[in-house]
């Protein structure tokens, strides 16, 4: 067994917090129970896919769990079964996700299995094609899905390929593209692989162990992984963008609006946060109020923060019936320019109320705790205890607020998407000087 590196300084008394010889950081939550939970992020996504090679991370992900060790595909699912182990995960724009919850009597062997899929894969190259195939079936499924198709077109408008970069980037699905499934090779996915290992990996885990029995059994499971390869991949917005993509058998218009957001780490974050909850978070929301409730023009409008490259970004949706589609992102550019005259009280105690039980239930679950622990150290660089999230909350005020966003004007930056039937008349990208 590898010796054990010095534990990470403990940012909350309820998480144990350690670091494996190899990188991999490790975040543990006691928690009385007869249950555990795990989630492991690998930094390794479908922005990494080669270029000329879209789809490679999503393949790979279902390639891995073809047979490990001495398993093949089928004894490895009845070994995963048999212990009545729930698994999930799959492949993000910037990490792969391994995860499982189960009985904690079963927690080292779970481990253990997940492990040697990372390990010691058998990569069958028979299964390849039939794996390609299947990628090559959901790109086909995209055209049923105008929402999904969009926030594609979405995505490559607001972050195209940086030039000279290696890395396909954001502007691809997980899938894939019908020319980079095509040029995958058993050789150039395996090689990929090598990726994935303990550099820039988290494992966030929730049981009812001593400390120290966890961390050895993470060890022993973990210990031996590969180094792997922790690359960034910029995320470089382009402001401004405006794109319209015809689709004549869509009987709606949908509509995305991104736009500049705040980072994990700025001061400002859990402002920002309250101020997307108030602008949509539920029935009382701005956008529900002025979308759907005020003038009916859509029965589905939503806004929520995207994370990219360590930055935030602004995503808005609608889908509205052709003739009310221009009304519809008329409303919704009304309400992000409406953000820096600030919330009112009624709406920040709304907001505030909406987070707090958001954190307070998000934590109830086992499975959404490993994912949180996962999260936070991740993207914030430790983790953030409920009653420190609770606190902070409940200190921020109103004013705190609106001094945010008397200096938030997304939408002088957004990017604008539409896909739906016929032609669409965009609005002019705003230039606006200080």
């Amino acid at each position: 067994m590898p010796a054990r590196s010095p534990s990470l300084p403990a940012s909350a008394a309820e998480a144990h917090l350690w670091a494996l010889p190899g990188g991999l950081r490790v975040a543990y939550e006691r928690r009385r129970g007869p249950g555990f939970a795990f989630d492991l992020r690998l930094p390794v996504g479908s922005a990494h896919d080669p270029v000329g090679q879209e789809g490679m991370g999503g393949v790979l992900e279902e390639w891995l769990f073809k047979g490990a060790g001495a398993l093949d595909a089928r004894a490895l699912q009845d070994a995963f079964d048999d212990l009545g182990v729930r698994r999930g995960g799959g492949v993000g724009p910037e990490a792969t996700r391994l995860s499982a919850s189960g009985l904690r009597a079963d927690l080292g062997e779970a481990l253990r299995l997940s492990a040697e899929v990372l390990r010691h894969p058998q990569l069958p190259e028979a299964e390849l094609p039939v794996l390609t195939d299947l990628a090559r079936q959901d790109l086909e499924a995209l055209a049923d899905s105008p929402s999904d198709l969009l926030a594609v077109q979405a995505r490559r408008l607001a972050f195209p390929h940086p030039s000279g970069s290696s890395f396909a980037g954001f502007a691809h699905p997980a899938s894939g593209t019908p020319e980079g499934l095509q040029a995958l090779t058993p050789g150039s996915v395996r090689a990929h692989l090598q990726r994935y290992g303990q550099a820039g990996s988290v494992l966030g885990l929730v049981a009812d162990l001593e400390p120290a029995e966890t961390q050895e059994l993470v060890e022993k499971a973990l210990g031996d992984l590969r180094p792997g390869v922790h690359a960034e991949v910029p995320a470089l917005f382009c402001p401004g963008g405006r794109a319209h993509h015809a689709d004549e058998d869509a009987e709606q218009t949908h509509l995305s609006v991104t736009a500049p957001g705040v980072p994990p780490q700025h001061p400002d974050w859990l402002a920002w946060q309250v101020a997307l909850t108030a602008l949509s978070g539920g029935s009382a929301s701005r956008l529900f109020t002025a979308v759907r409730e005020e003038r009916g023009l859509a029965y589905a409008v939503s806004a929520s923060p995207v994370l990219l490259g360590g930055q935030g970004f602004l995503s808005m949706y609608a889908g509205s019936t052709p003739a009310r589609a221009p009304e519809t992102l008329e409303v919704l550019l009304m309400e992000l320019n409406r953000l820096p005259r600030g919330l009112d009280e009624a709406e920040f105690r709304r907001a505030c109320t909406g987070l707090t039980t958001s954190v307070v239930f998000g934590a109830e679950s086992l499975r959404g705790r490993a994912g949180s622990l996962t999260r936070d150290l991740a993207v914030f660089g430790r983790v953030r205890p409920v009653a420190e999230l609770r606190a902070r909350l409940a200190a921020l005020t109103l004013k705190d607020v609106n001094r945010f966003l008397a200096s938030y004007d997304p939408s002088v930056h957004a990017t604008i998407t539409t896909l739906g039937p016929g032609e669409f008349t965009l609005p002019a990208a705003e230039v606006r000087h200080a």
